[in-house]
């Protein structure tokens, strides 16, 4: 009985012991603005017990000690506690959840990041804007995203105003843009000056407002079998807003303050002020939204630009001024009134004064007087040499931008009816080169001191989805058209056009062009779960119709003119000379305006179907397949194919993989434009080149064959793996793209000057050069992509997040150039594909970007810092011996928000705050154009900004 009696004891006690560990944890599950988040799932890890959130953010759950709460919700990082106490508290963080679904790489409605077989990145934008100084699109992303590369750049016409971007290092027209997954259009825009992407059309990033956003999916691995044409770097799909009774109102405000600033004197300049608002409303009692957000954008441009080293006045000029004092007519002095008006130039010695009143005629005159007489005539005149600076560095831009994204449920069935709507627009304003007053650019009668020409940007773009989706017996449709219009119009100020001399504007109508694209699509798709693990089947059509137009200027803006008044048509045509005899060149100085001859309405369509099937053989094994056929009415048949796969090594490890084809139509762009512009060379000295189409009369002289499409071939392999207990994800994908038929914008073919077929033609055009696009080139493209993230919880009130990101690519010509025989045997292949192009395409962006982010929330307080290393560059230049190489570079970004209350946040910081700047262009390579440009132009790691110091004022309602 006693022995009994004692088991019976221990077996009460282990039972009371066991009941002890068994206990009751409750508490409250709330995001990072301390809102409660109701539905919240939570589980014990290893059990089948689990229960959610209630409105109020509470749950209740029964679990032992030591054992581990799982928490759960869509659009947040999931946490993982260990259970030592009774109430556990939990703040779940948004951002770049790898267990969120996305719209791109797959068309499984329920893939997420890490079960994807590409890698995609998704940025919250919702959350970035808080804490990141920029606030356009292209900049926020270039700090952000490694892969992606974007720059403001200057200088180069209309490509001031619109930021060229892209992935991987390849081309901007490489990438598609979709908003919401379905197509956004191209930019109006193509780059034909000196800058990365030269020869390409990307999209207007900055024509959305970030206010509209709220995620932004990064897809890095070629798509166009899947999405079509402009994939074959990947996809960014943008990802609009859906919020609803919620305002927010942001106004930030800022400016360099900077070392450089004020042509490197130093102090404050670049201005910004950016106003933002979003707002959602509710629409029927289904769940239905519509949310409008947009902004209005103010920048003040800034110079970087010391002084101008080079000559500026000639001995004639001198003299110029003397008669203008004495109020004669300079515009046609007498040989007789310049003898006389040279004796009064009071730094004339007395023997020059004796040979210029002694000289015979007016050739004698001529070179008598062309004679660098600068720094006399700038005491003279009592101006100083930054008086004749350009403006180098970012153009000003005032602009609006308005979006609005729109669901509405029609039935019980699930079927909705939606649309997303957007326009903008943009004013900007920039200048060019310095036309100085010893130029023949420079009509001295109206400007006198030489005259800095202005290019004035309008850029219009306006865009419009509308769809309805639902379910057709087993199969999910979805049935929408997209339009889209990118207009860009040019305004030329504080200019001439020195042929006309006395009779020319200083202001002119130089026309512009547009871009429009209507897209409608089919998707037909269908998730078997009961085949393997899950089956996805897909299928859909596509029909593209696309339109690009060139509008003509005013006759002024494009003509050149005889002494007489006449136009110019003929190469045998002497223009308007200067007193030295030099020829006046035509059209509006910067920008030549376009002719009726550029005046065009060019219209393509596409018509594509697409099949693509998706099967998980096994919880472990992913295997995927697309194929696209397309067919344009301008370039025939296209057929790609895609195959993906992912393998679990384990539940927290991944092995991914995917082969592509991929191709890409020459744009309407490349395949019509034509223009005259000015280009100045390395040494800054002008000329008039002549962009002409393939299908023209001097391509076919030259021997330029006509464009066709670009094809590539790419593999890419990776792995993700992620410690749950730790926070830690990491993922690793390396890449190898080939494309074959690269095109380009070539480089300048001279006129033989002998009166021939060609220059003829290029007189008819304004121009003393000629370039094309072409197949020129094949090229290769590899890389190594790293992203690390790390979320640390030390309490309930202090977060710590941690972002790793990095890029590692290199692109390279391979191959010989593709030129035609014709062009070989009159030595021009190294103008069909120049040294300094090679140069754009391999070498103008950073090949090596990485990024560390951390973001620490403390209390109210959160202090977020950046640091992004840039990779060096090297200088676009046509011979070896001026390729300077700008070494690397590391940008810090600060910032310090605070949340007065619930509804209002204030942040301050600053972008580069230890006011970081890329090397100096050395006068050993002969880049400086007589100090125009301390540094690059042409190759660009960060920009030339320097510090950039903000302030931020956030409500949320």
């Amino acid at each position: 009985m006693k022995k009994n009696y004692f088991l019976m004891v221990c077996m009460l006690l282990v039972g009371w012991l066991t009941q002890a560990q068994i206990t009751e944890v409750k508490g409250t599950v709330v995001d990072e603005q301390s809102q409660p988040l109701p539905g919240v799932s939570v589980a014990v890890k290893g059990t089948n017990k689990g229960t959610v959130t209630d409105f109020d953010g509470h749950y209740s759950i029964d679990a032992s000690l030591g054992q581990t709460l799982v928490f759960t919700f869509v659009g947040f990082e999931p946490r993982q506690i260990e259970v030592d106490r009774e109430v556990i508290n939990v703040t779940l963080v948004a951002g770049m959840a790898l267990n969120e679904v996305v719209l791109v790489g797959s068309r499984n409605r329920a893939r997420t990041v890490t079960e994807s077989s590409v890698p995609v990145d998704v940025l919250n934008v919702s959350e970035i804007s808080q804490e990141v100084p920029q606030v356009n699109l292209n900049q926020m992303l270039n700090y952000v995203a490694p892969s992606f590369s974007s720059n403001t750049q200057t200088i180069s016409d209309g490509t001031d105003h619109i930021d060229p971007a892209s992935l991987r290092g390849l081309g901007p027209d490489q990438v598609l843009v979709l908003i919401n997954g379905k197509r956004r259009h191209n930019s109006s825009l193509i780059n034909v000056n000196g800058t990365f992407g030269r020869g390409s059309v990307g999209t207007d990033l900055n024509a959305i407002p970030a206010a509209a956003i709220g995620r932004i999916e990064v897809l890095r691995d070629g798509a166009a079998a899947q999405y079509g044409s402009d994939a074959i770097a990947g996809v960014i799909n943008i990802v609009l807003k859906d919020d609803v009774d919620k305002l927010n109102f942001d106004v930030t405000t800022g400016a360099n303050f900077t070392k450089n600033a004020n042509e490197q004197t130093g102090g404050v300049d670049g201005e910004t002020v950016n106003v933002a608002a979003s707002y959602g409303i509710k629409l029927g009692d289904n769940g239905g939204s519509i949310t409008f957000a947009g902004d209005f954008d103010y920048r003040e441009d800034y110079n970087r630009m010391k002084e101008w080293e080079g000559s500026i006045f000639n001995a004639y000029n001198a003299v110029e001024r003397v008669a203008s004092n004495a109020g004669a007519d300079i515009a046609n002095l007498s040989n007789e009134q310049i003898k006389q008006f040279a004796q009064n130039v009071s730094y004339f010695d007395d023997s020059f004064k004796n040979d210029i009143a002694n000289a015979e005629d007016r050739a004698a005159l001529q070179s008598l007087l062309d004679l660098n007489v600068t720094e006399n005539e700038l005491d003279a005149r009592n101006l100083n040499r930054s008086d004749f600076n350009m403006r180098v560095g970012q153009s000003a831009l005032r602009g609006g931008r308005l979006f609005a994204n729109m669901s509405l449920p029609i039935d019980d069935a699930g079927t909705e009816l939606y649309s997303f709507a957007g326009m903008s627009s943009r004013k900007g304003n920039s200048a060019g080169f310095y036309r100085l007053p010893n130029q023949s650019r420079t009509y001295t009668p109206i400007y006198i001191n030489g005259f800095l020409p202005e290019i004035n940007s309008k850029i219009n773009d306006k865009s419009l989805a509308v769809g309805i989706r639902g379910t057709v017996g087993e199969w999910d449709v979805d049935f929408s058209n997209t339009w889209g219009k990118n207009e860009f119009l040019y305004l030329i100020s504080n200019t001439s056009n020195a042929s006309l001399q006395r009779a020319s504007p200083t202001s002119f109508d130089a026309g512009g062009f547009s871009f429009a694209q209507n897209t409608t699509n089919l998707d037909v798709s269908q998730l078997y779960d009961n085949i393997f693990e899950d089956l996805n089947v897909a299928f859909g059509a596509e029909y593209r119709l696309e339109t690009y137009e060139i509008y003509a200027g005013e006759k002024a803006s494009y003509e050149q003119y005889t002494q007489n008044g006449d136009v110019v048509t003929r190469a045998d045509q002497m223009p308007a000379t200067d007193f030295f005899g030099n020829p006046r060149p035509g059209g509006s100085q910067v920008f030549p305006g376009f002719s009726p001859k550029n005046e065009l309405s060019r219209q393509r369509s596409s018509i594509a179907g697409y099949f693509d099937i998706e099967a998980d053989f096994t919880k472990a094994f992913l295997l995927t397949f697309a194929s696209r056929f397309e067919n344009y009415s301008d370039f025939g048949s296209t057929i790609n194919f895609k195959v993906s796969s992912r393998y679990k090594l384990t539940d927290n490890i991944n092995i991914r993989g995917a082969a592509n084809t991929g191709f890409r139509a020459p744009s309407l762009h490349q395949l019509y434009f034509n223009s005259t512009s000015t280009i100045f060379d390395n040494n800054g000295d002008p000329q008039e080149v002549g962009t002409f189409s393939n299908d023209s009369r001097p391509a076919q002289l030259l021997g330029i064959p006509k464009l066709k499409e670009e094809t590539s071939k790419s593999i890419s392999l990776g792995f993700t793996a992620s410690m749950p207990e730790a926070n830690i994800t990491l993922t690793v994908d390396g890449y190898f793209v080939a494309i074959d038929n690269r095109i380009v914008y070539t480089g300048q073919f001279q006129g033989p000057g002998t009166g021939t077929e060609l220059d003829n033609l290029l007189s008819q055009a304004n121009a003393t050069a000629a370039s094309f696009f072409a197949n020129a080139i094949d090229t290769e493209s590899k890389g190594l992509d790293l992203v690390l993230t790390h979320k640390a919880f030390f309490s309930q009130n202090v977060q710590l997040k941690s972002d790793l990101a990095a890029t590692l690519s290199k692109t390279k010509q391979v191959g010989d150039i593709k030129a035609s025989p014709q062009l070989e045997r009159a030595g021009l292949v190294n103008t069909y594909f120049p040294e300094d192009s090679r140069i754009y395409l391999e070498e103008a962006v950073p090949r090596t970007k990485i990024n560390l982010t951390n973001s620490l929330a403390l209390n109210k307080f959160n202090f977020f810092l950046r640091n992004v290393f840039f990779g060096e560059v090297t200088e676009a230049a046509t011979t070896p011996e001026s390729q300077q190489v700008f070494g690397s570079k590391l940008v810090t970004d600060f910032s310090i928000g605070y949340k007065v209350t619930d509804a209002l946040r204030l942040t301050a910081g600053a972008n580069n705050i230890f006011d970081i700047y890329p090397d100096r262009a050395e006068e050993q390579y002969g880049n400086r154009s007589g100090g125009r440009f301390d540094w690059s132009r042409r190759s660009q790691q960060f920009g030339i900004g320097g510090r950039f110091l903000f302030a931020r004022l956030s409500i949320s309602l």
